[in-house]
């Protein structure tokens, strides 16, 4: 998005060709859009508050029709937006000032609580009905169509625009204006302009695309992924039995570093593993970072093949087709926190995996990857009020040696390499409440062991050399409790988080960390709290306490702070992706350390909520992300 401010709202809705075979239920969005056998059936648009109007021909008599509104001025708005502002861009080469998404909105607002389709949302708000003849249109191509087909196909995409139309109006409504005076009378006061500019960055990141893919690195990847994952089949099979035994599974997990997944069980209301196929927490391990936990869930799942090595295949694919879009999902995940999406989760690339040496930057130009320093442990000192570490933040203190100098009771001098990456363990790893046992099993996987003596003592100096952080997990109790209670209440340093009764958890950014239906429930032979969250058309319990509120929140935090710096970098350089706690930019070679110097400089700014919080980061750049 440019500073300019848009002087237009456009809403539009593209109907396209579909069967069983060719969907993006069969295929990624990408796939879909490049395929040959795409088709555009016809578009609808609304400017302003314009009734909106239809369009059906060939892509010459479409693009013909999409001239005549001005996407130069405008803020472009659909739902589901990735998949029209990439038809939009790629098959009409038409960029809008600014791009909006009411999937994305609705994500925001609404979290886990209903359905996010047009249809469920439109019911929700009251709105028209969305029709159903989308459905009658399977496997239709344009010329099936009659005329009184089309124009019954047209009246059904119009309705889906106004519905879109006014859902954003509603989506928008309760907060700032997102996009200045010049667009006011257009929406209602609403939706955090800040946020509206990360859609909008999002958005680009995938439907303009400037990353590359190098097939001389992604084919023998390909090759040694194979091999290895069939040694890896041939190991799992002998296993077999132990494979379909939970207990054994699960310690099988453990042993490759994994937590198992557990839930309430929905017939003796106890907690249990979570290892079927319907179990989201379960199948997302097929997309985790280290190949052999990919093997054996997908060995237990009877999936055929990794997700390295799917993966690798779409990369190699997408090779073929152009540049590569990079699908991320806005607010997808519960903090706020992006998501992986399209079938391509970029969130969870192993680090130095050839496939990072594969995503390059465009000729002349370099990729500049910058990480946010320790971003969690930062906030969460500053939240908790623990003064001390804030100030060796701020200091630029080895703070990891002065935790091991606590623990071994020895000088921050003395600390050896071994002892600095306990202190760095337990430094990253201990503000969430952790227990000890917990932390000796990660310790253990880390090739570190520690008796239980030791590992409770661990744990202990850490709450005892940060009491303000166990303080914070305590206050996080009472504020869940607050939400039960439908009162507000204080949570961590003043300024940054409200605690508005059922409405969840405020935060800087006007959003909110919202808990359904949060309730005490009896489980495993105790009272301990739980709250709804909705996967896919089942709603599960999700069990929560004071320090996995302290995480959220902090989570939360951290993200509406790389969020921001995001913008920054956006003003001058192009932002192709952003993982986690990095922001990776492009920028022309010519210009490297310039480049390097200015983003450095905005992942070093602090949130105007926040101005005794320091943050700091490291940068890296080279021809590919890797």
């Amino acid at each position: 998005m440019t500073g300019n401010a848009p002087q237009h709202l456009i809403v539009l809705d593209f109907e396209t060709y579909y069967s069983r075979d060719f969907s993006l239920s069969k295929l990624t969005t990408e796939e879909y859009i490049r395929s040959p056998e795409f088709e555009v059936i016809g578009v609808s648009v609304k400017l302003d508050d314009e009734p909106a109007v239809w369009c059906t021909g060939d892509d010459m008599e479409v693009f013909a029709f999409l001239q005549k509104f001005p996407w130069d001025k405008s803020l472009a708005v659909a739902h589901n937006a990735m998949f029209d502002m990439a038809i939009l861009s790629w098959k009409y080469c038409i960029k809008p000032l600014a791009l909006g998404d009411t999937l994305s909105m609705a994500r925001a607002l609404h979290g886990s609580e209903l359905s996010l389709s047009l249809k469920t949302l439109a019911a929700h708000y009251k709105l028209q009905a969305k029709g159903e003849e989308v459905v009658a249109a399977l496997g239709m191509r344009r010329a099936d169509f009659s005329p009184h087909g089309l124009k019954t196909y047209g009246a059904y995409c119009i309705n889906d625009t106004e519905i879109t139309a006014s859902l954003f109006q509603l989506l928008a409504a309760g907060f700032r204006t997102p996009f200045g005076d010049d667009i006011k009378q257009l929406i209602k006061p609403g939706f955090p302009r800040s946020e509206m500019r990360l859609i909008d960055q999002t958005l680009r990141m995938f439907t303009e695309p400037v990353l590359g893919l190098d097939k001389d690195v992604l084919l023998p990847h390909l090759q040694d992924v194979k091999h290895k994952k069939a040694l890896l089949m041939a190991e799992i099979d002998v296993q077999r039995e132990d494979l379909m035994s939970n207990p054994k599974l699960a310690e099988s997990l453990r042993k490759l570093g994994v937590e198992p997944p557990t839930k309430i069980s929905a017939t003796t209301g106890k907690e249990t593993f979570a290892f079927s196929k319907s179990d989201s927490a379960f199948t997302d391990l097929l997309e985790h970072p280290d190949l052999p936990v990919q093997a054996l869930v997908a060995a237990r799942l009877g999936v055929k093949s990794t997700l390295e090595e799917t993966r690798t295949e779409r990369f190699i694919d997408m090779a073929d087709r152009g540049l590569m879009p990079v699908p991320l999902r806005y607010y997808g995940a519960h903090t706020g926190r992006w998501s992986g999406s399209d079938k391509i989760n970029l969130q969870n690339i192993t680090r130095g995996s050839p496939l990072n040496t594969a995503i390059t930057a465009p000729d002349g130009h370099v990729v500049i990857n910058c990480d946010s320093s320790q971003i969690e442990a930062r906030v969460l000192a500053w939240l908790a009020g623990q003064e001390d570490l804030v100030a060796a933040f701020d200091r630029g203190d080895d703070v990891y040696k002065i935790m091991a100098s606590s623990i071994y009771n020895k000088p921050v001098d003395a600390i050896d390499k071994d002892e600095r990456f306990l202190g760095k363990t337990v430094v990253l790893g201990a503000g969430y409440g952790t227990g000890w046992s917990t932390f000796q099993r990660q310790l253990k996987l880390k090739g570190v062991s520690v008796t239980d003596d030791t590992a409770q003592s661990i744990i202990q100096t850490y709450r005892e050399a940060y009491p303000r952080i166990p303080l914070l997990w305590k206050e996080a109790g009472k504020a869940l409790d607050a939400v039960m209670g439908n009162v507000t209440a204080p949570l961590g340093t003043e300024g940054a988080l409200v605690v508005e009764g059922d409405k969840g958890v405020r935060l800087p950014n006007g959003l909110y960390i919202r808990y359904l239906n949060l309730r005490r429930e009896y489980l495993d032979g105790q009272y301990g709290l739980v709250y709804d969250t909705k996967r896919g058309r089942s709603t599960v319990m999700t069990r929560i306490h004071g320090p996995k509120m302290v995480e959220n929140v902090t989570q939360a935090l951290a993200r509406i702070i790389i969020g921001d710096q995001l913008l920054m970098v956006a003003r001058r350089y192009r932002v192709a992706l952003t993982v986690h706690d990095s922001i990776v930019a492009i920028a022309p070679a010519n210009e490297e350390a310039k480049a390097v110097e200015y983003i450095t400089g905005c992942m070093r700014v602090r949130p105007k909520w926040a101005p005794t919080l320091p943050l700091s980061c490291e940068a890296k750049t080279g021809v590919n992300y890797g």
